[in-house]
């Protein structure tokens, strides 16, 4: 993800000391609250908080361990009703000087998701917006909401059902009758 404009909360790195943490700690607005909900598609986001320190690694590299806290409100996705969910994660990231590069046709995802490219600036605000987005239910439900039947299908065409999504049920219902057969 490219990072945009430096917001007012961001550490310019020539600034940082590398012997002690510089702590930070966010806690937007109701204005800001609205437009990030509006961004991120949320019905409403009633508290929002991110606050940790950002300390040197190295002679070059820097790390940003945080604790974010939220409460969002979002539509169920069966019933549309709202749904309020908390949010305590911890955030980490890396931004290192130097990426190695890797060579290899073939590779495996490292387990640490939360390198980046050292740039002149460490934003918190940036970071905190990211975990969010990331942290928020992709498909939240109410209590005791529940698709009672799905049905799929194109204009014109006959509706596939849950059963029609299982072919080898019928195979097995098919199985069992020839079993029972007598000879």
């Amino acid at each position: 993800m490219s990072q945009p404009t430096p917001s007012d909360s961001a550490f310019r790195v020539a600034d940082l000391a590398q012997n002690r943490a510089s702590a930070f700690e966010i806690r937007p607005n109701a204005e800001v609250l609205r437009s990030i909900a509006e961004t991120l598609g949320l019905s409403a986001i009633r508290k929002l908080r991110f606050e940790g320190v950002v300390e040197a690694v190295g002679k070059t590299d820097w790390r940003l361990k945080g604790k974010l806290g939220a409460t969002v409100v979002q539509p169920c996705t069966v019933t549309l009703e709202p749904v309020l969910t908390r949010i305590d994660a911890p955030v980490e990231r890396m931004f290192l000087k130097n990426i190695p590069e890797i060579m290899e046709e073939e590779i495996e995802m490292p387990e640490e998701e939360g390198i980046e490219v050292l740039g002149p600036y460490i934003d918190p605000e940036f970071v905190m917006l990211e975990a969010l987005s990331l942290e928020v239910p992709d498909f939240p439900r109410a209590d005791g909401a529940a698709l009672d039947r799905t049905v799929f299908t194109a204009p014109g065409q006959a509706p596939m059902t849950d059963e029609d999504a299982r072919p080898f049920a019928g195979l097995a219902a098919l199985k069992d009758q020839l079993e029972q057969k007598p000879e």
